[in-house]
């Protein structure tokens, strides 16, 4: 039986590369920028490519190739999607879509309504309905300080 020593020795190459990915993945936590990441993964490749018998100049031929690949093609959408921050609605463009309880006659002059646990002037969307108190309505658009609502359905 083959000892643990004999392996290593034997398979030199793939612990090497192995290595070499452990270490790029470390620093790649520090980092968070994918590139040791991308690195990471083609030093993977190496050791692979070893693992199979390829010879070195294979095992580094395809290391680099798969590095250079995923530094092209994966990291920027891989930037793009995991560190873009959502765009999130502030204010009042944050009541847009909200439903909202009347609390005053809402008329094409005046009303005002309930939005978020707030008192909003509010007018109607179209211009001509009119909504009584306890009526539920929907928040369409925000002009200024008034909320124009329409019909909750």
């Amino acid at each position: 039986m083959q000892s643990l020593w004999d392996w290593l020795g034997d398979h030199a190459w793939v612990v090497a590369w192995l290595g070499t990915a452990l270490v790029l993945g470390m620093v790649e936590l520090t980092t968070l920028d994918f590139i040791f990441l991308m690195l990471a993964v083609g030093a993977g490749s190496g050791a692979l490519t070893a693992a199979l018998g390829g010879g070195f100049l294979v095992q580094l031929t395809v290391a680099s190739l798969v590095s250079a690949a995923l530094l092209i093609v994966v990291r920027p959408i891989a930037k793009r999607r995991l560190l873009s921050a959502p765009e999130l609605a502030v204010g009042g463009a944050a009541l847009i879509g909200s439903q909202g309880l009347v609390i005053e006659q809402v008329a094409a002059g005046s009303g005002l309504v309930k939005l978020g646990g707030e008192v909003w002037t509010a007018r109607p969307y179209d211009g001509h309905s009119v909504f009584e108190p306890g009526a539920r309505v929907g928040v369409a658009e925000i002009d200024g300080a008034t909320a124009l609502v329409h019909a909750y359905e």
